[in-house]
C-alpha cells in the first residue's frame, strides 16, 4: 500500500487527485493538507466527494507517515516550500506546478533533481525517480500531437497551434474571466504566443529534434466548458498521409493512455479519463494534428497517478480505468 500525502488539497487538483486515490486498491492518503480549511470535511469542500470519504482537511504535514506526497500548489510555491520545509530523503515527490518541469543549471533547493514526467518519451526514468516535474495541460496535449512527428523528423519550419480549454484550467479562484456570467457563450484568446507551457514544449522540441530552428506559435484560447483540451497544430511535411499515419501508429502501439486514431477525435471522448486521442491528416504540404484530453486528468492528475504507478512499480493504468462522460 503506497501511503499519500496531499499538499494544497482544496483546489480542483487536490479534489480530483483525492478522487482518484480513494478509489486507488494501492493507495490509502493519509494527510489532505489545507491552511484555510483545516478541520473541515474534504466533502464539505469537494462536493462530489459526498458519502465517499469522512477525511478532513488537516494544517498538519506528517511527512515521516507517507512514501509520496502531491505538491497542488499554485504555480510557484513549490520551489518556495522545498527551500522553508524539510522531506524525507525516503518521500517521493510529485510536484503539479510548473517550478521544476524546465531544467536550470542550478535550482534554488538542493538535492532536489526533478524528472519531467511525460511518460510517452520517459517513462524509464520516470521508473527510477524521487521527484518528478509533472507536465502541464497545454503542454501534455501539444506535446502529444508533436511527438512522432518530431522524433522521425517529418515536419520543419513554423509549427501553427491552436488550443482551447475548460474553465477549470484557470485554477478553483474566482477571477474576472472565469465566473460564469462572463465564460458561458463565450470564447477569448489569451497570452498569445507567449503561454508560460511554451518553455516545457521547446524543451522537448529540441529533446527529441536538436537544432530544429521552427518556431511554435501558440494561441490559446477559453472555452464555454467546463473541462477538456482540443488542439490542433500544423507544420510543414513532404510525407504522404499513409506513411504518416504508421508513423503515428507505431509510435503509441505500446502507450497505456494515449490512442491514435483514424478518424478526427471529439473531446467529449477523453473527458473524464486519463485518455490522449491522436489524429492526423495532410492537406498540400501542411501535416495537420489533432489531440485531445481531459486538462485536469490526462493534463494534471490522472498523468500524476499515471506517474506515481511507474514511479511505485505499479500496473501505468491501476486507479484510472475510466469511462468517458460522452453522454
Amino acid at each position: 500500500m503506497i501511503h499519500v500525502g496531499i499538499l494544497g488539497a482544496a483546489g480542483y487538483t487536490g479534489g480530483e487527485l483525492i478522487r482518484l486515490l480513494l478509489n486507488h486498491p494501492e493507495a490509502e492518503i493519509v494527510f489532505a493538507n489545507s491552511e484555510s480549511n483545516a478541520g473541515r470535511p474534504v466533502a464539505d469542500v469537494h462536493e462530489g466527494l459526498c458519502g465517499d470519504t469522512d477525511l478532513c482537511f488537516t494544517s498538519e504535514m506528517p511527512f515521516n507517515q507517507v512514501d509520496v506526497v502531491f505538491f497542488c500548489f499554485g504555480h510557484g510555491k513549490s520551489e518556495q516550500f522545498l527551500k522553508e520545509h524539510d522531506i524525507p530523503a525516503s518521500v517521493k515527490i510529485i510536484d503539479l506546478a510548473q517550478d521544476f518541469r524546465v531544467k536550470r543549471e542550478e535550482l534554488s533547493v538542493k538535492n532536489y533533481d526533478f524528472i519531467y514526467g511525460l511518460p510517452e518519451i520517459h517513462r524509464s526514468d520516470i521508473k527510477d525517480c524521487k521527484h518528478l516535474a509533472n507536465p502541464g495541460c497545454f503542454a501534455t496535449c501539444i506535446q502529444l500531437a508533436l511527438l512522432p512527428a518530431l522524433e522521425a523528423g517529418i515536419i520543419r519550419g513554423d509549427i501553427h497551434v491552436n488550443g482551447i480549454t475548460g474553465s477549470t484550467g484557470a485554477g478553483q479562484k474566482p477571477g474576472a474571466t472565469t465566473h460564469f456570467s462572463w465564460r458561458n457563450d463565450n470564447i477569448s484568446v489569451y497570452k498569445t504566443f507567449t503561454h508560460q507551457h511554451l518553455l516545457e514544449i521547446n524543451q522537448t522540441v529540441q529533446e527529441l529534434h536538436p537544432g530544429y530552428t521552427g518556431r511554435v506559435l501558440f494561441i490559446p484560447q477559453r472555452g464555454c466548458f467546463a473541462r477538456g483540451i482540443f488542439v490542433t497544430a500544423y507544420a510543414h511535411c513532404d510525407l504522404p498521409i499513409e506513411e504518416v499515419q504508421r508513423i503515428y501508429a507505431n509510435y503509441y502501439c505500446d502507450a497505456a493512455f494515449t490512442h491514435f486514431v483514424t478518424k478526427s477525435p471529439d473531446m467529449k471522448q477523453v473527458v473524464n479519463t486519463n485518455k490522449a486521442l491522436v489524429y492526423v491528416e495532410k492537406y498540400e504540404d501542411q501535416l495537420l494534428m489533432i489531440s485531445c484530453i481531459d486538462n485536469l486528468l490526462k493534463g494534471a492528475v490522472g498523468q500524476a497517478v499515471q506517474n506515481m504507478n511507474l514511479m511505485f512499480g505499479l500496473d501505468e493504468k491501476m486507479g484510472l480505468r475510466l469511462k468517458a462522460s460522452a453522454f
